[in-house]
């Protein structure tokens, strides 16, 4: 270690010969507000200083001149860098080595006595990346022999910390990736990088002992990463080889059981994490079965790589010291006591990434090692077992810190670059942490690198991306191209059969496409990779996600039909918002085409692009998989506390089991793809909680006994995100009623799979063009007449009647008449007592609907 300093210390004191004449030092920078693009052009924010003064780039061996470019910069650098279009541009009189060199040290961009700090990640792609692209990072093997490769272009010095000795690595400089090569011992023994680079957040030099970020295994904690050979036939479970998956289905006609780990692992089941998925008999696995002989075709798992806020091995996970069960239904006492514990007991959601391609270890039964690897492989075979394909929640658009933070790890090897940064120079938020910049070249080939690893050696079949919008489109579309090129006979994946979808929200530093071209939901349609649609969710559960009274009421949850106690407007303003709702359910149901062509309710010709949407256009889609309808998901309240809040107080468990059932038959029963949260089924409650991720088990435990209850009045939900509901919350967690017991339960799910079974074998659900919906889809009594609170929706030989209402709807089709329509066999012979009442009468082309019940008919 004396050695490895007295290198750093004369490392700091190398100089920059040839780069311009001293100067005066200037007063120290303020931010960085200069951008150095490419290895030409530094973009100056106009404003900023004197343009009269001298301009100078200063580094650590002295300055490059500054030469103002006319114009600004050129067409292309303002297509790249859209947010900078109306910047100077200043010419940088320099050599690639000079530069290289420069940006080794601190830089400060200076006009006079103005001074600012420098970004440098576009010079640094323009540099290094072209070569680096090609580079294989982390830990690869030839012949057993292992080679370790980490990317840092600007570091004096990487050293490679293994198993407790330093062993010298060698620099690439056209890529700026240092490696070493060692010998077959080397395989499983732990080792970090001291990354010896200017870190403006320290202020200087510093030497940084940093894991991998290409780690394939980490030791627990994240601590240190480990030699590892994915390829290791150790790590494999038998069978793992030639394991066999359920058939692909197209994205279009996939269905998505959302699931976190530990919620489904951690309730009443005997093995936990991973290993929960490989016990056939457990309460979960044999409700997941259950679910995919109905038709659910895939499970997507909340967070399952390396993340950074929950502690991995189990003696250090903290639990609440109170008797919870014991508290009153409505007090704020349990979440007070979570509160206490929650920053150290195993709960987390896991949307704080530390290494982006290793598995969690707290989900391990050992976190120390490799294992994880093999368990995480015996999960998906466990999915696979009882017929379902897995999805991984991945989160490249942020990092669980920056700087020099300890679980900061890319910012640490090359500081200010895999970071997306504001004009100022300060670290992008607007993701709720520290936003990544998929933008920059190595950033985006990271979050390649990382999909296709998963996809190829842990056999994922899909792929969520939290905020996608926050990635270029071009990032996501490289993906999907990657992915295509893996092959069966080639990577044991058929990587075109691997869906891909996320959240397309438009919001932050990059909406509206102020960075670049973003994958939000307008760009994404037409890829193939779909958007989750908020449309329909919001009409059918009502008001919105942020409402400040959370009682507003929308299709499926009384709007006028079933009024509550909240100020919600004239009854002519009720109807005329619920009618516009099952507009926005109509768009939902086509797949939220934009060009689908329908009566609204105004008795107007529109297209779905025409249908108002919060200022947007309803329709997006260009073909049906474009958007992905949903209910609810892990994000606000589950859809049983939504209508907790919204029906009225006093309606029965059983009634609130039936609109639970036609709010997820709304997605369900959509063209497209459809998710629901694990547990909705079930009536799963999280006590109102809004914002779950750091709830603990108390809080987020699906109840798979439903003698146990739903969840629902386990305490006022933690104060942190509901607080401002609670006078709204602490009268229904008090109602016994309101807590589902196991006739409703058990009503709902089975209701529930019904439904799935008539979607997934009416080929008429999965259409594939806006052309063929257009033919086949119609809503045949919308316009100024139709009935408040139903949907009518004839699709091929199937007509399906959405009743919201409290009473039995008559719906009269008089085209219809004469043709033989009968309740669909499935639910003729199924579990729902209530729908089997529903009846057709073909002299008049009535449909009779009992209430609070979907009903689907097939023509005879």
């Amino acid at each position: 270690m004396k050695r490895l300093a007295a290198l750093v210390a004369a490392a700091i004191t190398l100089p920059l010969a040839g780069t311009g004449p001293a100067h005066a030092d200037p007063p120290p920078p303020t931010g960085a507000g200069a951008q150095w693009i490419d290895r030409t052009t530094l973009a100056w924010p106009k404003g900023l200083g004197d343009p009269a003064q001298p301009h100078r780039l200063l580094h650590d061996g002295g300055s490059f001149t500054l030469t103002a470019a006319p114009g600004g910069l050129t067409p292309a650098q303002r297509a790249k860098y859209p947010h900078l279009a109306g910047y100077d541009a200043y010419r940088i009189n320099a050599t690639p080595a000079q530069e290289r060199t420069a940006l080794q040290g601190a830089l400060t961009a200076a006009a006079g006595n103005v001074t600012t700090g420098v970004q440098t990640p576009g010079v640094l792609d323009d540099l290094y990346a072209a070569a680096a692209a090609k580079a294989p990072l982390g830990p690869s093997f030839r012949n057993g022999r292992p080679t370790l490769s980490v990317w840092a272009p600007t570091a004096r010095r990487v050293a490679l910390e293994l198993d407790g000795r330093t062993v010298p690595m060698r620099r690439d400089d056209a890529g700026g990736v240092w490696s070493a090569t060692g010998t077959r011992d080397w395989t499983g023994k732990s080792y970090r990088y001291a990354v010896t680079v200017h870190a403006p957040a320290a202020g200087g030099v510093v030497t940084n002992l940093v894991t991998d970020p290409y780690s394939t295994a980490l030791t627990a904690d994240s601590a240190r990463s480990l030699v590892t050979d994915l390829a290791d036939p150790a790590l494999a479970p038998p069978g793992w080889r030639g394991l066999r998956k359920p058939k692909a289905v197209p994205l279009r006609d996939a269905q998505i059981q959302e699931l976190h780990i530990r919620d489904f692992s951690n309730s009443g089941q005997g093995r936990s994490g991973y290993l929960a998925f490989t016990d056939r008999t457990s309460p979960g696995m044999r409700h997941l079965t259950a679910l995919a002989a109905a038709g659910t075709s895939y499970v997507h798992l909340l967070p399952a790589f390396d993340f950074a806020t929950v502690p991995e091995r189990r003696a250090d996970q903290a639990v609440p010291p109170c008797d919870l069960a014991a508290l009153p239904a409505g007090s704020d006492r349990q979440q007070e006591c979570v509160r206490g514990t929650a920053a150290r007991d195993a709960y987390n959601w896991g949307y704080d990434p530390l290494h982006y391609t290793v598995p969690e270890g707290s989900y391990a039964s050992d976190p120390d090692g490799p294992g994880r690897t093999r368990e995480f492989r015996e999960m998906v075979q466990g999915l696979a077992g009882a017929g379902l394909r897995t999805v991984m929640d991945v989160v490249y658009n942020h990092t669980a810190a920056a700087g020099q933070d300890d679980k900061s790890v890319l910012d640490r090897i090359v500081p200010g670059y895999y970071q997306r940064l504001m004009d100022d120079g300060s670290v992008a938020t607007s993701t709720c942490c520290a936003g990544t910049a998929p933008e920059h070249a190595m950033m985006g080939k990271l979050v390649v690198d990382s999909v296709v690893t998963w996809a190829k050696e842990y056999k994922v079949d899909g792929f969520r991306f939290d905020l996608m919008g926050h990635h270029p489109k071009a990032n996501i579309l490289a993906v999907r191209k990657a992915l295509d090129a893996l092959t069966p006979a080639k990577d044991g994946v058929d990587g075109k059969a691997v869906i891909l979808y996320g959240e397309g929200w438009n919001f932050g530093e990059a909406a509206n496409d102020a960075r670049f071209v973003q994958a939000t939901q307008k760009n994404m349609a037409g890829t193939g990779i779909a958007t989750f649609s908020d449309r329909a969710r919001d009409a059918v559960r009502g008001g919105g996600p942020f409402d400040a009274d959370p009682r507003m009421q929308g299709f499926a949850s009384g709007l006028l039909t079933d009024p509550n106690a909240a100020p919600q407007g004239t009854p002519a303003e009720q109807r005329a918002r619920l009618l516009h709702d099952q507009d926005l359910l109509k768009v939902g149901l086509t797949g939220n085409l934009a060009g689908y062509r329908f009566t609204d309710s105004g008795g107007r010709g529109v297209r779905g692009a025409d249908v108002d949407y919060n200022g947007q256009p309803a329709g997006y889609a260009v073909a049906p998989g474009d958007a992905l309808a949903y209910a609810d998901a892990h994000d606000n309240e589950t859809l049983y506390d939504a209508l907790a809040f919204k029906l009225p107080q006093s309606t029965p468990p059983a009634d609130r089991a039936r609109m639970q059932v036609l709010a997820m038959a709304t997605a369900a029963l959509s063209q497209g793809p459809a998710l629901s949260q694990a547990g909705t089924d079930r009536l799963r409650s999280k006590s109102l909680d809004r914002n779950s991720y750091d709830s603990g088990d108390w809080f987020n435990a699906i109840h798979w006994d439903c003698a146990d209850g739903n969840g629902f009045g386990r305490g006022l939900p933690p104060a942190r995100d509901n607080e401002a509901k609670w006078s709204y919350a602490r009268p229904l967690l008090a109602d016994p009623a309101l807590k589902a017991g196991c006739g409703p339960v058990e009503a709902a799910s089975a209701a529930y799979r019904d439904l799935l079974r008539i979607r997934t074998t009416e080929k008429a659900f999965g259409l594939a063009t806006t052309e063929a919906v257009q033919a086949a889809l119609s809503f045949p009594l919308s316009g100024p007449d139709e009935t408040p609170g139903v949907v009518t929706m004839r699709l091929g030989d199937l007509v399906v009647v959405f009743n919201a209402t409290p009473q039995p709807q008559d719906q009269r089709i008089a085209a219809l008449s004469g043709t033989p329509y009968a309740l669909h066999p499935v639910q003729a012979s199924g579990a729902d007592t209530a729908v089997k009442a529903a009846a057709y009468a073909p002299a008049t082309g009535t449909f009779t609907v009992p209430a609070r019940t979907v009903a689907v008919f097939k023509a005879g």
